[in-house]
């Protein structure tokens, strides 16, 4: 099981690259949802919600191979950057309401500001998951913030 847990908490391997995994995963997560049709309101929330409960368990297994959240557990970034634009619509330009969450997830999962550096200290996969989820909320308001203020 834990060989799974690894494979699902690295993203299938993702996380494996040498430069920026994380970022490497947001972004992939990013051209997914650009190229993809968009998911029903609910059924995008719990494909996230989803995302995080395997992710509490994979990266919590994930971390006794790998150690506290490494860096090629990337499942986090993953759940995070889905609930960065989750229920924000792409309207007329896509790329760039996708690119504006991008790196302003990267920027707060890079930073961790209050209270999402404290969120790590929690045991396991919930300390791995939670800040990154934490900064996907963030966003998912800076971004919905951006779209109105910039009329996209």
């Amino acid at each position: 099981m834990r060989r799974l847990a690894v494979l699902l908490a690295t993203g299938f391997g993702v996380g494996r690259l040498p430069i920026a995994p994380a970022s490497w995963a947001s972004l992939l997560v990013a051209l997914f949802l650009y190229y993809s049709d968009p998911l029903e309101f609910w059924v995008f929330g719990g494909v996230i919600l989803g995302i995080f409960a395997v992710g509490v368990w994979a990266a919590g297994e994930a971390e006794r191979s790998l150690g506290h959240d490494a860096s090629p557990i990337v499942i986090d970034e993953v759940a995070g950057m889905l609930l960065a634009v989750w229920g924000i619509s792409l309207g007329a330009r896509p790329a760039v309401v996708l690119g504006i969450a991008f790196v302003l997830f990267r920027i707060l999962d890079v930073w961790k500001p209050f209270p999402i550096r404290q969120s790590q200290r929690l045991p396991g996969g919930w300390g791995v998951m939670i800040d990154d989820v934490l900064a996907g909320v963030v966003v998912n308001l800076l971004t919905r913030v951006a779209i109105h203020v910039f009329a996209l």
